[in-house]
């Protein structure tokens, strides 16, 4: 199998090269005209305030979710477990819906535009600075290099190039677009997701007719219908007890428990995703929002359904078992990359772009996101009170060089490629992500929630999680599998599906938050409440429309392939 890239391919990878930056570069000159005003605007600069549109906005949203991760990871689960990774993709749209009409109107509301600057304003100085911090390094030390060394581990088995070289190159391309702003990274998004999907639909096609004539017919649909022939148990998207699956998608959890944390968190509570709709009015931030819902129906098509074609084509030695061997194991994850090398001349170079568009557009949205939190919620309070706009936007652009350098410089020390970049991202994040989602909800919604109270969440959660993650050490937990909240591992050693687990973190977080924030309040203590009223809440009539098909959508498929 080649792994290179032929002089077509290339071509086509730079046509796609010169398209964004010449895009980019138009955007950067359109928008800020050369008088000196926008480009020294902070708010203009980190949050593209008022110009971007809402096809803008849902697409940046999807540009900067997708990555080496899904592609990547995603098509590797969906070779190892089948459709049932694709809840990640589809409970998002449903938690899309939810964010736009409860979460966007309190920050739009209350003039939110980083998420340290909510925990400001409704808690206090010390609960801000300590989750700015901690934000700065999850986003650089997990976000960020895992994106970063993945995207460049794909990059590197297609093109054949020094993986070194690889990411250095997609370093310096996503430095080109962030420098530009929000509004170049908003725009140029546009363009990266069309070839994104395009390409990523090409791979989709060709994996599928692939098994299609392997068994003698051509076609997708065919190619579709014997994939659910031949590999049936990957089409199932809630798995039973006895599924060897269970612990990393633990049966109704995914409709009804953790999923739904790990969901609203990112989409909710994330400056990285919620950045992207702060600087629009409310109309077109929730239009925005519900057009990338719709185009999260579409990802598992993309991302997933390759990885199944992959499985059946393994099963039947089409590519030779070495191509998915790794340290003497089959390695799920090189399901993508086998696919990509086999692709026809030309397409390669399409998917090869479209691979790249998913990394470089999320590294940038990742950087840009560091910028915003360093310069406003760091430099501009401790560091240098006095700022002026220009110079934060100056601070700005020298953040996102370094966070990017230190990227390159310490992700291939951090066991990524071993561990496996989704699940790195979600057991790293998943250690905090109960506190932090309790901490949001309670903070919106219920005005006795007090500083006390959400310190204890930000702390005690993540201590909390540590615990339940080495618990099953300590102690039997066989108990709890009738259950199914235990299942054993491969030592046989009962423990907490990892779902599973941030749920029981969040209920005592709340439950804690509440006892501490009950007994503060009745003592005298005040808390700092937001401005929300009912009338924030109603959507527009065709943003109802737009969510009744998305929750029909939904309840089919999960209908279809229960």
């Amino acid at each position: 199998m080649q792994h290179q890239l032929s002089s077509l391919d290339y071509i086509v990878f730079f046509v796609y090269f010169l398209i964004v930056a010449g895009y980019g570069i138009w955007i950067y000159r359109r928008k800020t005209g050369h008088d000196g005003t926008a480009e020294g605007d902070s708010k203009d600069y980190f949050l593209a305030e008022g110009s971007l549109t809402w096809w803008a906005i849902g697409s940046s949203l999807i540009a900067s979710n997708i990555s080496a991760e899904q592609f990547v990871g995603m098509s590797g689960s969906g070779f190892k477990m089948g459709l049932a990774i694709a809840t990640y993709e589809w409970m998002a749209a449903l938690t899309l819906i939810i964010v736009a009409v409860f979460f966007i109107p309190v920050y739009l509301k209350n003039k939110i535009f980083t998420m340290p600057q909510f925990l400001h304003q409704r808690y206090n100085g010390t609960v801000a600075m300590i989750m700015a911090i901690f934000w700065l390094m999850l986003y650089v030390v997990v976000n960020l290099t895992s994106i970063l060394y993945l995207g460049a581990i794909a990059v590197s088995s297609i093109s054949g190039l020094n993986l070194e070289f690889c990411m250095y190159a997609l370093a310096a391309f996503a430095i080109i677009i962030t420098l530009g702003g929000m509004k170049v990274i908003g725009f140029t998004d546009v363009i990266q997701v069309f070839f994104l999907i395009l390409g990523g639909l090409a791979t989709t096609y060709l994996a599928l007719n692939m098994v299609a004539e392997h068994y003698g017919q051509t076609g997708v649909l065919n190619g579709f219908n014997l994939m659910t022939e031949q590999a049936g148990d990957h089409f199932q998207m809630i798995f039973k007890r006895d599924n060897p699956n269970y612990i990393d998608l633990p049966g109704l959890t995914v409709l009804l428990g953790g999923m739904w944390i790990v969901n609203l968190n990112y989409w909710g509570c994330n400056q990285y995703i919620t950045q992207r709709a702060l600087g629009a009015d409310l109309p077109t931030a929730r239009a925005g929002i519900l057009f990338a819902a719709f185009l999260k129906l579409l990802m598992p098509v993309i991302v997933v359904l390759p990885g199944i074609a992959a499985y059946v084509l393994y099963k039947q030695d089409v590519f030779g078992a070495a191509e998915f061997m790794q340290g003497g194991e089959v390695n799920p994850d090189r399901a993508y990359p086998v696919l990509l090398n086999i692709l026809p001349t030309g397409l390669k170079g399409l998917s090869f772009a479209a691979l790249t568009a998913a990394v470089v557009a999320s590294l940038a949205g990742k950087a840009n996101s560091i910028a915003t939190i360093f310069t406003l919620d760091i430099y501009k309070k401790v560091l240098n009170v006095d700022a002026s706009e220009k110079k934060m936007v100056a601070v700005g652009k020298i953040a996102v060089v370094v966070a990017m350098l230190l990227g390159v410089l310490i992700a291939p020390h951090l066991g990524i490629d071993k561990k496996g970049g989704f699940q790195y991202i979600q057991e790293y994040t998943g250690f905090v992500s109960p506190g932090i989602f309790a901490m949001f909800i309670l903070g919106f919604f219920w005005k006795r929630t007090t500083s006390t109270a959400a310190l204890f969440a930000t702390i005690g959660g993540f201590l909390l999680s540590v615990l339940l993650k080495f618990l099953p050490n300590i102690m039997d937990l066989s108990w709890l599998a009738p259950m199914g909240f235990a299942v054993p591992n491969a030592a046989g050693i009962y423990e907490i599906p990892f779902l599973d687990r941030m749920g029981f973190v969040f209920l005592i977080c709340v439950a804690t938050m509440v006892i501490i924030s009950v007994f503060e309040t009745n003592r005298g203590v005040k808390t700092n409440g937001l401005e929300v009223d009912s009338s924030m809440f109603r959507p527009q009539r065709s943003f109802t429309i737009g969510a009744m098909v998305i929750v029909t959508i939904l309840t089919a498929l999960y209908t279809i392939y229960w």
